[in-house]
């Protein structure tokens, strides 16, 4: 029988994350590149994705406080004591990365979408705020276990291709520190179905909502970065098992927001993000920013 999860066990996760890893220095890395132009051709589009997305975490939490406006403590400790310093410290890295590689710096994109505002303009109705804080930990997994991925995958790359020092000591460090906030996020929507914090009805709401809003992470409803999304899919060859992906992506969403339903293995619209993306990518044939 799996353990409960409480508002302790949740904190006291909190609390080693930000003892256990602390923000990475800038200066702890090695930034000794043995040939910038092949790994610029071969990943400059997916080092710049990943520096964006690191570096829009205070977008991200406007977004937070846009669709919860009760902040619960063990999240406001999470996301203000723990995870936002750091994930900059992950985007100083990767940008810094982008400098060496003679690469112009990310460009965090800092509006909160419309459909955002439009749930935060309802948020103020508690049940309805249920369903935003659940959706937000679904989303949050989802974006860490995209972030582990990516980063694990670069690092074998990196390593491959003889860059050994930014492989250890910029991407590896990163990588570290990303399980830890896919456990929150996993240990709290767990929670809140194992408390049964949702009737039925907000169930069916979130799956309505989740079907119909979700966007792979630093997509944001926008074109050119589900484009680029593609590019970073391709870069990191997952096009190739693109369903296998997939389901890595979305197997937790399958069992606590669907319970599986009829064997779901991921739900369908990861799937569909996955391919639009891969598709638009390949339509304009190279990374662009908007």
């Amino acid at each position: 029988m799996a353990k409960l999860i409480t508002e302790r066990s949740l904190t006291d996760h909190v609390l080693r994350l930000g003892d256990n890893h602390p923000p990475i220095p800038l200066e702890s890395a090695d930034r000794t590149i043995h040939r910038p132009d092949l790994v610029r051709e071969r990943f400059a589009g997916v080092i710049d994705y990943l520096a964006r997305v690191e570096l829009e975490v205070d977008r991200n939490v406007l977004e937070l406080l846009t669709i919860l406006p009760e902040v619960s403590e063990v999240d406001r400790l999470f996301y203000q004591d723990v995870w936002y310093d750091q994930e900059m410290a992950h985007g100083y890295l990767l940008d810094q990365l982008q400098v060496d590689l003679g690469l112009e710096p990310a460009q965090a994109f800092m509006t909160v979408p419309l459909r955002m505002r439009l749930l935060g303009a309802m948020a103020h109705v508690q049940p309805i705020q249920e369903v935003s804080r659940f959706l937000y930990y679904l989303t949050g997994a989802s974006t860490e276990r995209q972030a582990v991925l990516a980063y694990s995958t670069l690092i074998q790359e990196l390593d491959r291709m003889g860059e050994h020092a930014i492989a250890r000591t910029v991407i590896h460090p990163i990588k570290q520190q990303e399980p830890g906030h896919f456990a929150f996020y996993q240990m709290s929507a767990t929670k809140m179905v194992q408390d049964q914090v949702l009737a039925p009805w907000q169930m069916f709401l979130a799956k309505q909502l989740r079907s119909k809003s979700f966007t792979l992470v630093g997509v944001d409803y926008v074109k050119q970065f589900q484009a680029d999304m593609g590019g970073v899919v391709v870069g990191l060859g997952y096009d190739q098992e693109i369903e296998l992906y997939a389901r890595e992506l979305g197997r937790l969403e399958a069992r606590l927001l669907w319970a599986n339903h009829n064997g779901m293995e991921f739900p369908p619209y990861f799937l569909k993000a996955l391919r639009e993306s891969v598709e638009m990518y390949r339509g304009q044939g190279s990374f662009a920013r908007p």
